[in-house]
């Protein structure tokens, strides 16, 4: 036992480094620059990475069709912002929902942080293309729907946040 005390322990990164620090993965010695804090203890990068690619499990094929569902049921559910008005409040979370389970559906419930981004972005621009012409038109000639724009804004934020927390895992009840 006073042969492993005795012995210099240096970091497997940075050699001229010395550390009492050991992944509690694999047990190789760390500097703290080389740690990372987890809820089980301090792991190395490179244990961490191989952790993290276990729960992205997404394939090239779910960002191209999760971003055209997610844009399309979008940009549908905007025009539902010009007929309900302020009830626009308690339906845009259930679109929001609605959005998130189709596009998990047609994904087969694969997961990556990255993926949840991009589909949210796209139901964003879905949701704003119907605006966009209104608001060139706007600027050249001075006259603005604000109304619909506020509802839109509405709509977007709302739907967006349900989206993504759906999407991410985190269930809203």
């Amino acid at each position: 036992m006073s042969e492993t005390t005795n012995q210099e322990l240096v970091c497997y990164r940075h050699p001229d480094r010395e550390t009492r620090l050991r992944c509690n993965n694999c047990d190789r010695p760390m500097c703290v620059e080389c740690a990372v804090k987890t809820p089980t203890g301090y792991r190395c990068k490179d244990c961490v990475r191989g952790f993290q690619k276990k729960f992205d499990t997404a394939q090239p094929q779910d960002y191209v069709f999760g971003v055209i569902i997610a844009a399309v049921l979008a940009y549908l559910g905007g025009f539902v912002t010009q007929f309900i008005g302020f009830f626009i409040i308690f339906v845009a979370p259930a679109i929001g929902v609605g959005i998130a389970e189709i596009v998990r559906r047609v994904i087969q419930r694969r997961r990556s942080k990255r993926l949840f981004q991009v589909i949210t972005g796209a139901a964003v621009f879905g949701a704003l293309v119907k605006v966009l012409p209104g608001v060139i038109i706007g600027l050249f000639f001075g006259s603005f729907d604000l109304f619909g724009l506020i509802w839109t804004g509405v709509y977007v934020f709302f739907m967006i946040s349900s989206l993504y927390y759906r999407l991410s895992g985190i269930q809203i009840r």
